[in-house]
């Protein structure tokens, strides 16, 4: 108990401990069919370009907090032009999103570059990696509300996005809008990354979303037990992980991520030695 109640007495580690289960269930929800659809670098994509739009706040004069209301609608965007490439150029997933990864990222270090002298300075170590540890009360606040959206938005839209997800061709036949679902899901996943962002930056946001959903590919059986497995383990992951780096002294964001890649051995493991296919 001793090793809970003194992290918790923290108000600073209260915060960081929402902040990642929230993260934690809604990323892992979304990455159920991020992975089934084989889209398991456009998170890593989007969270690059997140790094421009904030690159873009911070050139506007906004702080690092304001500045992801900048980054909210350029990553959105860049989702919603991610899924129009692949449908209207007939790129794959990988492609269309390299290459708004790239351009993203380059427009970062180059609107970065072109902030004034006097501007006031900015840690590129937080953006690229965040701290889960410093989360303000209102950017809390701003995932609480993205994690409820998000939970709507999924259970509304849940059994066509999963007709969707595992026949697209019939599924159009039948009169889902497959298209406009894979708007949703790219659109609702810009939304999580970009505040996602500032638990763990830029570079490790998108294992909140790939990890726990792999995670639980490997283990269930059914859409909704993947789901349900993929939720606890990004909560799990993402408790656990934190409590560990509070001991250990260790960064927090490295400590989530392990934590999560334990899961995921140890699930692969388990897959293996039970005869699941891999």
């Amino acid at each position: 108990m001793e090793l809970l109640a003194e992290p918790l007495a923290q108000a600073f580690m209260r915060r960081a401990l929402l902040m990642g289960t929230l993260l934690g269930a809604v990323g892992a929800l979304l990455g159920v069919f991020i992975v089934q659809r084989g889209l398991s670098l456009l998170s890593d994509g989007l969270a690059h370009a997140t790094f421009g739009g904030l690159a873009l706040g911070l050139l506007a004069g906004a702080s690092a907090d304001n500045a992801i209301w900048t980054a909210l609608p350029f990553t959105v965007a860049v989702a919603l032009a991610i899924a129009a490439l692949r449908h209207r150029a007939r790129l794959g997933g990988d492609a269309a999103t390299g290459v708004f990864f790239t351009f993203s990222f380059a427009l970062g270090v180059l609107l970065l570059g072109l902030r004034p002298l006097r501007a006031e300075t900015v840690s590129v170590e937080a953006l690229l990696f965040g701290s889960i540890l410093a989360i303000s009360p209102d950017i809390l606040l701003a995932m609480l509300l993205v994690a409820v959206f998000t939970l709507v938005a999924l259970a509304l839209a849940w059994s066509r996005l999963a007709y969707a997800t595992f026949d697209a061709e019939l599924a159009f036949l039948s009169g889902v809008p497959v298209a406009a679902l894979e708007y949703l899901l790219l659109g609702l996943t810009a939304v999580v990354v970009v505040v996602g962002v500032k638990t763990v930056g830029v570079v490790l946001v998108s294992a909140f979303i790939v990890i726990p959903a792999a995670t639980a590919h490997l283990l269930g059986r059914t859409l909704r037990g993947i789901a349900i497995l993929a939720a606890g383990f990004g909560v799990a992951g993402s408790a656990l992980g934190l409590l560990a780096s509070y001991h250990l002294n260790a960064a927090s964001g490295a400590t989530i991520i392990l934590t999560l890649s334990g899961f995921f051995f140890a699930a692969l493991l388990v897959s293996r030695r039970g005869g699941r296919a891999w």
